[in-house]
């Protein structure tokens, strides 16, 4: 049966051949249920598994499962997973009837190529436990579902499990996907270790379930605008950070951008990472050069201030705990500039951190003998990781939270973390707070994207130089507030190819407010309308965004008014964008900061030169964006009230309520007349 034929057949009738385990692929780590699921939920688990099959076929796999669930912790299903290679092909490879399905068929499959996933095998992108499906069932049927699909038709998606195909219209989504959506009091982590292991919810993470990951390179742009803003905050430099140094931890499917953000901005990078294979993975990817990773410390500071003296541009690697790394350069009294952390810290009861004295595959074995000692040393890790940052800030290092729960669990640990822990005011703050915040997502500016469906390079080649003149041509007439950024986006944009190595499908990221990702889609419909292009173009964004992430210690970490706490926002931008053209919604429970911390929203909309296209996108863009402005604006944010105030003179049709700013004597004497008349 050929690639069209397979996809077709969905779950096949006939029992594949099992699947041996191959060691040279990143596994998930086993998930603790030890004292989760009781021996009654274990057979739910396996109940709930067995729906997708014949009943001829469960006594055998019953039995398969509950070994599967037992030795990891979850079923995958892991001898449903294809023979066929896994990676985005070219739309017309994919069986269809309508070309919106093939596009969402291609980014689910980049989402699972193994050289994009950490854990391609359990259906897991990045981020520890970020899943595209729960199991491989959900997954052949939703492939079958997408071949069969016309533009009649919507897909649901149920954290995962696909409902069905639905009745639907031409301008409705062609799939809505959910993921972890829970009832309040049943979002806590260890709900999701439950839920999950039953088989009745997921963690989408932000773009592994919403299909939009685009590896490394989705996050590679907004680190390299992070570094650059916190070096201009800091008066490091306006241009680069030559001779800086910046130090930092991860290598993941998120952080690994941190070794070619470092280089982009000129800095010298020292980043820590305890998992070989993460390592090896950057070294294949060309984010990391092999001889410049370490296990000797002593090498690692001579390399490091070799470096320093001689301003290379260069991410050094050190090969074990972070910590010890911290600790090195508190011992050895060495200045730092910049410092952050990246470690999967929202996946922090499954190995998303490790603790200080055991290598990686030790912590996995101490996790699954004995969880508690295992969370009792990530504590003493954690307040000595503070400790040692501490030492370091106190001698003028400027830190931020990177939006991975680092100051949450740090301040859950106990580590001499807050600045005022009543008020729950941590020393240090969240680069949304300080950076990313004001300086672009209140100006809209937040990482569009797009994907390239011919697969074809010379097509990607001609979307960054269409993206380069609209930016050029946007810059004759924008206003002073908004010139910095379009400058870092066309130096971005222009020097992308030869900063970028692409890793999996043909795409692109760019940091763009309403304005610049409307002309930029535009040129984009118009290109394939000509034949300039050669094939559909997808857009799509990180739900990182502008609107599409309400997480009061991350994406909304700028927001003041008391309202940081809510997931409006969130939920207003996916409705917003369904009815107004999008190809696919997405909205999850978690992403970034971790499952329960956060509500996130995304979208992927089929760009295919028809003037349908084009109504679609000015209508839906314009929302997606602004009605994030709106609410950012609305809490006196003044870089939002101007980007608002902007976007009401650019289109008549808006009005957004804007905030009267009181004078806080007024307020305080109102306080104090209170006082005095009772």
């Amino acid at each position: 049966m050929d690639f069209k034929g397979e996809i077709r057949q969905g779950i096949p009738t006939t029992l594949p051949n099992k699947k041996k385990y191959e060691l040279e692929v990143s596994h998930a780590p086993r998930r603790v249920i030890e004292g989760v699921l009781s021996e009654k939920e274990k057979q739910l688990a396996i109940r709930n598994a067995l729906r997708y099959f014949k009943a001829e076929h469960h006594e055998l796999l019953a039995s398969e499962f509950a070994t599967e669930l037992e030795e990891y912790g979850r079923i995958y299903m892991l001898r449903f997973r294809p023979e066929y290679k896994m990676y985005a092909r070219s739309i017309e490879e994919y069986p269809y009837k309508t070309a919106q399905a093939a596009a969402i068929m291609l980014m689910i499959q980049n989402n699972l190529d193994p050289k994009v996933a950490k854990h391609p095998h359990e259906l897991i992108t990045y981020g520890g436990n970020g899943a595209v499906f729960q199991n491989w069932a959900q997954y052949l049927l939703t492939m079958q579902y997408l071949s069969e699909m016309t533009e009649k038709q919507t897909l649901v998606l149920y954290s995962g499990h696909p409902l069905g195909l639905f009745p639907s219209h031409k301008d409705a989504p062609r799939v809505v996907v959910t993921n972890g959506m829970m009832i309040p009091n049943y979002s806590k982590k260890s709900d999701w270790n439950k839920y999950n292991a039953l088989g009745v919810t997921s963690y989408g993470q932000m773009t592994a379930g919403s299909f939009m990951y685009i590896g490394p390179q989705g996050i590679v742009h907004g680190t390299t605008i992070t570094l650059l803003n916190a070096g201009r905050k800091l008066g490091l430099g306006d241009h680069d950070l030559a001779g800086k140094l910046y130090i930092t931890s991860g290598l993941g499917g998120m952080s690994g951008a941190q070794a070619l953000a470092g280089v982009i901005t000129k800095c010298v990078s020292v980043i820590g990472e305890v998992d070989g294979k993460t390592i090896d993975q950057r070294v294949v990817d060309g984010y990391v050069l092999a001889e410049n990773v370490f296990t000797d410390l002593d090498k690692l500071i001579a390399r490091c201030q070799e470096a320093r003296a001689n301003k290379e541009a260069v991410a050094l690697v050190y090969y074990g705990n972070i910590v010890a790394l911290w600790e090195k350069f508190v011992e050895e009294n060495i200045s730092v500039e910049l410092g952050s952390d990246q470690t999967s810290l929202h996946n922090i009861d499954d190995l998303g951190y490790c603790p200080i004295g055991y290598t990686f595959d030790e912590a996995k074995e101490l996790l699954i003998q004995d969880k508690d000692k295992f969370m009792s040393e990530i504590t003493a890790t954690l307040k000595r990781h503070v400790n040692a940052i501490n030492s370091l800030s106190a001698k003028g290092m400027y830190f931020w939270d990177y939006g991975n729960a680092f100051l949450k669990e740090a301040g859950d640990a106990g580590a001499d973390i807050w600045k005022n822990e009543e008020e729950k005011i941590f020393k240090y703050p969240s680069y949304v707070e300080d950076i990313m915040g004001p300086m672009c997502f209140d100006y809209g500016f937040g990482p569009f994207r797009w994907v390239c469906t011919s697969g074809d390079k010379t097509d990607l080649d001609k979307t960054d130089a269409i993206a380069a003149e609209v930016i050029k041509e946007m810059q004759q007439d924008a206003p002073p507030q908004i010139q910095s950024q379009l400058k870092d986006n066309l130096t971005w944009i222009e020097a992308a190819d030869k900063n970028i190595p692409v890793v999996g499908s043909k795409s692109r990221i760019l940091y763009a407010d309403a304005d610049g990702r409307i002309k930029i889609a535009l040129a984009f419909n118009k290109a394939i309308a000509s034949g300039a292009l050669s094939a559909p173009v997808v857009l799509g964004r990180d739900h990182h965004d502008v609107s599409g992430t309400d997480s009061p210690f991350r994406e909304t970490a700028n927001i003041y008014d008391g309202s940081r706490f809510t997931a409006d926002m969130a939920v207003h931008n996916v409705i917003g964008d369904s009815f107004r053209g999008a190809t696919w919604e997405s909205l999850h429970n978690g992403g970034g900061v971790g499952w329960g911390e956060v509500m996130n929203g995304g979208f992927g909309m089929v760009l295919d030169g028809s003037a349908d296209s084009e109504r679609r996108l000015k209508s839906m863009l314009f929302w997606d964006v602004n009605n994030g402005i709106a609410r950012r604006s609305w809490a006196r944010n003044d870089e939002a009230i101007f980007t608002a105030k902007r976007a009401m003179e650019q289109n008549p049709d808006l009005k957004i309520t804007i905030p009267n700013i009181a004078e806080d004597q007024v307020i305080m004497d109102a306080f104090s007349k209170l006082k005095s008349e009772g």
